[in-house]
């Protein structure tokens, strides 16, 4: 007896059960980079990107680069009052900043910086990012905005000018279902296939030429957040490179696992926690966990 998408019914039994161990509802798709093997719980459902967005943007940056239109060595002068806002990178930083396009996209992935990735995202356009994701055959995953757009949404949503008051807020009647950054059909989304198609792409050499292809590889691999899909491979021979998002009660991770064998693994997991708590360390954890679940499954079909 089999699990939808060839997962072995105990290994999805598990899955489900660690979820819901961990207080969340869950999405997950994995898949054999080079064989298509798959595993599938609730793929095809609609999932709030928060800052997974960055990654679509990164092809999005890289493939202009390859074609000319933008110079990845541009200096770009950020002043303070110009900055989104964001727990990272030169979002917190009180001075002017200059530095190279090209190294602010690599803040945006390896600490997810809200105002480099707002920078990248204007120089590249919102249009180009969509229709880039149509161009490979991700016809769900759609952005809708930048960084400072989404953190407006919450406020206006919420009726609040601070993200305490927002917290303070979630606990009332209707607030929760009022947050278009909550709701995939309102926010930029897409679906954990789509993002595992996307990330065999970029580790096929097809998302863009093959030089930008490694370049986005290695920022990836440059993620500094260890606690999310890396938790559930400890391994010293194991490679996990990923892009995390973090949003009120979201928790997500898109990734690639590769192991010395050569098997390379994508695997996409979005969870939202049932309850509105500001520290989910369960929900990071489980991500981990479902992940290890589903690629042992395929190195073991």
């Amino acid at each position: 007896m089999t699990a939808p998408g060839g997962l072995r019914a105990d290994a999805h039994a598990r899955i489900e059960a660690a979820f819901h161990d961990a207080g969340v509802t869950g999405c997950l798709h994995a898949t054999d980079i080079d064989t298509g093997r798959q595993v599938a719980v609730r793929a095809d459902e609609p999932v709030v990107l928060a800052s997974v967005f960055k990654v679509p943007l990164l092809v999005a940056f890289h493939r202009q680069t390859a074609e000319g239109l933008l110079d990845p060595t541009e200096p770009i002068t950020l002043r303070p009052e110009d900055r989104t806002s964001g727990p990272t990178g030169v979002s917190v930083l009180l001075d002017e900043v200059r530095m190279s396009l090209r190294d602010l996209a690599c803040l945006m992935i390896t600490v997810s910086d809200n105002t480099a990735a707002d920078v990248v995202l204007d120089r590249v356009g919102l249009d180009t990012v969509n229709t880039t994701a149509a161009a490979l055959d991700l016809p769900t995953t759609v952005v809708d905005g930048d960084g400072r757009h989404l953190l407006d949404t919450i406020f206006i949503d919420a009726g609040a000018t601070t993200f305490g008051e927002v917290w303070a807020r979630l606990d009332e009647p209707g607030t929760m279902n009022r947050l278009r950054a909550l709701d995939p059909l309102r926010t930029s989304h897409s679906t954990p296939r789509e993002m595992t198609r996307l990330l065999g792409l970029i580790w096929r050499d097809e998302a863009a030429p093959p030089a930008e292809c490694a370049a986005m590889r290695r920022l990836l691999g440059l993620q500094v957040w260890p606690h999310r899909l890396s938790s559930g491979f400890p391994y010293d021979d194991v490679v996990v490179s990923g892009k995390t998002g973090t949003l009120l009660t979201i928790r997500n991770e898109i990734g690639v696992v590769e192991y010395p064998d050569g098997g390379r693994y994508a695997v996409a997991v979005f969870t939202r926690s049932l309850l509105p708590t500001a520290v989910l360390p369960q929900a990071d954890a489980v991500i981990g966990t479902a992940a290890h679940l589903a690629v042992e499954s395929l190195r073991h079909a």
